[in-house]
């Protein structure tokens, strides 16, 4: 989230800035600022009554000592009435901070001075495409027959086991699929991301550090009896790690690398545009995290999506990236670049890859800070990006590898798999 002190200081040019996200931000931003003036005002008197009860505690012992009881008495019975008052100060302080965060976690992160203006994905500006787009015919098949035909994946097994949007990998599909986690997770480490093997379920402070809660709270699968969260991505475990932690400067950048399944309950529509990969309620990705100095973390983002890139051309698939729109950015980026993948067989673009830069967005709300040369504590940037994800990247190699004998496996997976055909 946004800090209060920030806020004041450029409040015309956040309103502003925030039209690019199509967010109103005037009402809330005004009554943000009303609530900390209340905060400010109460916090200055109640401090101004403990200095009093301070003062007078000095001058009762004072006047005890002296044998002045009817005046020490009198000036105790002063302190009493202070104390009384701070507290009713320290009831109105507490409602007003509640009430000053519940405004700052409804206001989105302020998009980066390069994003384009646009109400969804349609305005989303394509920034650059590599590869030649394969034309397989008039024969081709999309993924999920051809899984059906080659036996690798089972949408209505997983239908009968829990419910659609959660398919069944096995032989060849299972192996691939567990090739391409290896891969990713391979070529993450040999670029210096540590790898993280984090827990499925988070608390609600993990959800609210990384902006999940309260914002996508009906997008994730909750178990209420434990008031856990399934995880719909790795970059909230994983970015948690650092909450409440003051990182050394010496030790940016810090990179993370994590596999791990990923639930989100979104995929609750129906239509060619969600037909078998194409959205899962269960998924597998490998996510790249990095915690970065401020000043840094915008050269790092460009690393990051040329990390993400050069992944892409390795397994010969056709993609382009885009700068994503204030419409279709998410509620705490301020700039995201999104990879897509073309799927010959169905003739479309699949999103494979978000990359993103929170700046201090995620965290202030983790608590995620470094102290500079003057000692100063102050926010560091985060930034995460799927590296990748694997649904749609199995759909566009089954559907781009396929010919009339089967589907070929790119060469750098075959290693990770044992085979190259299906």
């Amino acid at each position: 989230m946004l800090q209060v002190a920030y806020i004041r200081a450029h409040k015309e040019e956040i309103i502003q800035r925030l039209t690019i996200k199509n967010f109103d931000a005037k009402d809330l931003i005004e009554d943000l600022i009303s609530l900390d003036e209340k905060r400010r005002s109460t916090q200055s008197e109640n401090d101004a009554i403990l200095a009093e009860s301070n003062k007078l505690s000095k001058e009762i012992g004072m006047l005890y000592k002296s044998g002045n009881i009817e005046e020490a008495n009198a000036k105790k019975a002063k302190t009493a009435e202070l104390k009384e008052k701070t507290k009713s100060l320290h009831l109105v302080l507490s409602q007003t901070q509640e009430a000053l965060r519940n405004k700052l976690v409804q206001i989105p992160n302020i998009p980066h001075e390069s994003v384009p203006a646009g109400k969804s994905e349609e305005d989303n500006e394509i920034i650059s495409q590599e590869g030649e787009l394969p034309n397989l015919g008039e024969n081709a098949k999309p993924h999920w027959e051809l899984v059906a035909e080659k036996n690798i994946i089972d949408f209505e097994l997983g239908v009968k086991i829990t419910g659609a949007g959660f398919p069944v990998y096995r032989g060849k599909g299972a192996r691939l699929q567990r090739a391409l986690i290896n891969y990713f997770l391979d070529k993450n480490t040999s670029a210096g991301y540590e790898e993280i093997m984090p827990p499925l379920l988070v608390n609600e402070a993990s959800g609210f550090g990384t902006g999940q809660l309260p914002d996508k709270e009906g997008q994730m699968y909750h178990a209420t009896e434990d008031n856990l969260y399934l995880i719909p991505t790795a970059e909230v475990p994983v970015t948690n790690i650092f909450r409440d932690v003051i990182v050394k400067k010496e030790d940016f950048p810090i990179k993370c690398t994590a596999y791990t399944p990923c639930f989100r309950r979104e995929a609750g529509s129906y239509g060619k545009d969600v037909r078998g990969l194409n959205r899962l309620h269960q998924f597998e990705k490998v996510e790249i995290v990095q915690i970065q100095h401020p000043d840094e973390s915008y050269k790092t983002l460009d690393t990051m999506v040329e990390h993400v890139a050069d992944i892409l051309r390795e397994l010969g698939l056709p993609f382009r990236i885009l700068r994503l729109c204030g419409g279709d950015l998410s509620f705490t980026s301020a700039l995201t670049f999104d990879f897509e993948v073309y799927s010959a067989a169905q003739d479309k673009w699949l999103e494979v890859s978000s990359v993103s830069n929170f700046e201090s967005y995620q965290s202030n709300r983790l608590k995620l800070r470094f102290k500079d040369e003057d000692k100063k504590t102050k926010l560091c940037h985060s930034l995460n990006g799927s590296s990748l994800a694997l649904p749609r990247i199995m759909a566009a190699l089954l559907e781009n590898y396929q010919d009339a004998d089967g589907i070929n496996i790119p060469s750098v997976l075959v290693p990770y798999c044992g085979f190259d055909k299906i």
